[in-house]
């Protein structure tokens, strides 16, 4: 069973990643760079800034701090404890896949931390700014959702990877925004 479905994660992979084309490959390479997020973010987190306080304003910043500690630490728990290699890393998928970046990360890949952290952040942040309208929100999730696509496309990652990483990081931003909102009363 498991064999199975581990054989589907890698034809899926295969034929979602052979769908590149050489003009598109700058695209995904942003989408793949972590400035990206970063950027993203930390506009959402000024914006924050300029409608609170400077407390409120550090205990968010400190409870986005601790979950992408705990996101990107579980995310390693989880690559060493599976060791599923990457792609690009299978010996058999050299010159059938498109590795784009000239290293591939770590050795192994289970479960993909871009894919984590990027779904923390969107539903943490989906949370924060829900109440001014759905667009905020369905803007982040979608970068989240180019962001994880965007390393089954450069070869690092295979789609299994990537779900687990969104729903681990769904789970996340959405028990850290209850956790801030509780008990530390950012919002």
């Amino acid at each position: 069973m498991i064999e199975n479905l581990i054989e589907l994660d890698r034809e899926i992979f295969i034929y979602l990643n052979s769908l590149g084309k050489r003009e598109y490959d700058f695209f995904w390479l942003v989408m793949t760079n972590k400035i990206l997020n970063f950027t993203i973010y930390f506009i959402f987190s000024i914006i924050y800034l300029s409608k609170t306080n400077l407390k409120r304003f550090s205990l968010l910043v400190f409870t986005i701090l601790l979950m992408i500690l705990l996101t990107d630490q579980t995310t390693n728990f989880f690559k060493y404890s599976f060791s599923r290699l990457r792609p690009c890393h299978e010996e058999d998928l050299i010159g059938i896949i498109r590795l784009l970046k000239s290293s591939c990360g770590g050795l192994y890949g289970y479960f993909s931390a871009h894919a984590s952290n990027s779904f923390a952040l969107a539903s943490f942040f989906s949370m924060l700014y829900i109440k001014n309208g759905i667009k905020i929100p369905i803007f982040l999730i979608s970068v989240a959702v180019l962001v994880s696509y965007s390393r089954i496309y450069i070869g690092v990652h295979y789609p299994f990877d990537v779900i687990s990483g969104a729903f681990f990081g769904i789970l996340s931003g959405y028990s850290f925004y209850l956790f801030s909102k509780k008990y530390l009363k950012v919002f």
